[in-house]
């Protein structure tokens, strides 16, 4: 039986300063989105006269009604969806295809391949002939914008690489004995055993999609496929609601502003992602680690 040491005051004053520290910590880091969430239940003329720090003043749901009955922000959503999904699926598997082949040690010029990497990770041609390569090969103004150049992840490419290296040359060299394919061998034996790396590369790689704006900015002129991370930034840049009179009918009718809107899109575009996360969790904590303990 251990016998524990009673607290004497010294201790009873670090636990309370650093509990005290943890909580101020917290409230900065949480009051930003909460702040944000109660400018959303709020109507945005009445945000605009300041003074509302904790709870709405004026409690509206008109900011997500016009945010829902727009059908620019709707399609946006959409769109933002549909680019997560593809370009998150088609960036894990080639990855972890290009990965698994790049792992084998008798690799025809498998040297001269992680050269090219490297000097791929390091210099870029910049912004004219990145567009100039797009339009060549017809990528400019359609979907395929988005998930194509972002099919292969040279950052995951590279610690992929290093995971599929570690995974026992037994387990493939036993299934290849009983007739199995390399195919086979990599969707029923290596993506199985790596969840952790999956579950990385999904949230990253689904992150960077999911609020990416610049490839919708530069690359795109149809409407119909701007993202909603495009539209926020379209918000932010706006000093007033569209003009028009229905629009100007619909913002003095529902006290909405630009302002109010933009949040209530930031909060749109979190829950995604809060939803996602907690069934990612498990693997992503072992996932994290993957750039420290292999290499």
């Amino acid at each position: 039986m251990t016998l524990r040491r009673k607290k004497s005051l010294e201790d009873w004053s670090l636990d309370t300063f650093i509990l005290l520290a943890l909580l101020v910590i917290v409230l900065i880091t949480l009051y930003p989105f909460y702040y944000i969430l109660v400018i959303t239940f709020n109507a945005g003329t009445d945000t605009t006269n300041g003074g509302m720090y904790f709870w709405p003043r004026d409690f509206t749901l008109a900011n997500y009604s016009y945010f829902l009955n727009d059908s620019k922000w709707i399609k946006a959503l959409g769109m933002s969806l549909l680019r997560t999904l593809v370009g998150t699926a088609l960036g894990v598997l080639f990855t972890s295809l290009v990965a698994y082949g790049l792992a084998k040690k008798d690799l025809i010029f498998r040297n001269a391949y992680f050269l090219i990497i490297l000097f791929a990770m390091n210099f870029s041609g910049g912004l004219i002939a990145y567009y100039v390569v797009l339009r060549s090969i017809g990528l400019i103004n359609t979907f395929g914008v988005y998930v194509i150049p972002g099919m292969l992840n040279l950052f995951f490419l590279l610690i992929a690489i290093s995971f599929f290296r570690d995974i026992p040359e037994e387990l493939g060299e036993s299934a290849r004995i009983d007739g199995a394919s390399e195919v086979r061998i990599f969707s029923r034996i290596m993506l199985p055993v790596s969840m952790p790396l999956l579950a990385t590369m999904c949230l990253f790689i689904g992150s960077g999609h999911w609020n990416a704006w610049l490839d919708s900015a530069y690359f795109v002129q149809n409407e119909s496929l701007r993202t909603l991370t495009y539209r926020m930034m379209q918000v932010i840049n706006q000093t007033s609601m569209p003009s028009g009179d229905a629009a100007a009918s619909a913002v003095a009718r529902t006290h909405v502003t630009p302002f109010s809107i933009q949040a209530t899109a930031m909060v749109v575009s979190i829950v995604p992602i809060l939803g996602v996360y907690p069934f990612l969790q498990k693997h992503f904590v072992s996932g994290m680690m993957l750039g420290s303990v292999k290499g």
